[in-house]
């Protein structure tokens, strides 16, 4: 998975999981055990209980895990529901659950204090990351195409599509040198190129965006991720037609803030 492809709202979900795992191991009660006596059933933690590890912790942790890996898979189905909304709901559990049984304890101890604050955060970003612009922006900025020192093959500086870093002339193979005719777009036709030409170029999408099959298909078959090139290859309706780097080609249908290379 690149993480690029990982948001602000998936960033909190990680945070959130971590410190939930670590509250697991914490005591659940608070009560300070008098000298001599033993408080062995008192200084439990969520190990020592499999409905409360399950049922708060566990429940927490998977819901996470789902989450993330809905950014990998976009698209993939259970029974009809996405990874997506598993894993939501199973934060929003997880926050349910440990709601009660803090409310229920007679001395919280730490594992469920610091569970409670981990649960919050889970849950919040969880629901909160569709919904919130802040959230839904990527964790990582995509990185700066470089600047080219010198044209590449033998191109002059300013002809054909460029990805970043370099200035090729489409199609061209190394060395070969570009007919001039190709080099001065059909001066004589009206001084320009026709109006529906489609040069390719390389882009960059600003959020994780999918892809879609060219058969139309409502599913996506890949995820556009943050700070990875993409070359449009087509222009189709207001969308364009994309290539990843392992060959596939789809429809990006959004195309609101793409960074051109």
């Amino acid at each position: 998975m690149n993480i690029r492809s990982l948001t602000r709202g998936d960033g909190v979900v990680i945070g959130a999981a971590v410190v939930l795992f670590i509250a697991s191991f914490l005591d659940l009660s608070g009560y300070e055990c008098p000298s001599g006596v033993d408080c062995s059933g008192y200084s439990a933690n969520a190990w020592d209980s499999l409905s409360v590890l399950m049922g708060i912790y566990l429940a927490g942790i998977i819901g996470a895990a789902l989450l993330i890996v809905s950014r990998a898979m976009p698209g993939r189905k259970v029974v009809g529901f996405e990874l997506g909304q598993f894993g939501a709901a199973f934060t929003v559990y997880s926050l349910w659950t440990m709601f009660w049984t803090i409310i229920d304890a007679g001395d919280a101890g730490a594992g469920l204090i610091l569970g409670l604050l981990a649960t919050l955060a889970l849950a919040g970003g969880a629901v909160a990351t569709p919904l919130v612009p802040a959230l839904k922006a990527p964790l990582m900025g995509a990185p700066r195409p470089a600047q080219a020192v010198q044209p590449a093959y033998g191109s002059q500086p300013g002809q054909g599509y460029g990805y970043p870093g370099a200035q090729q002339q489409f199609g061209t193979q190394p060395g070969q040198q570009q007919p001039e005719h190709q080099a001065a777009p059909q001066a004589s036709q009206g001084g320009g190129a026709p109006a529906g030409d489609f040069t390719p170029f390389w882009f960059a999408v600003p959020v994780a965006r999918p892809l879609y099959g060219e058969d139309g298909a409502p599913n996506p078959i890949a995820e556009l991720a943050p700070g990875t090139w993409y070359l449009a290859v087509e222009q189709r309706g207001p969308g364009l037609v994309a290539q990843t780097q392992d060959g596939r080609r789809g429809v990006l249908q959004d195309t609101t803030g793409i960074q051109r290379g």
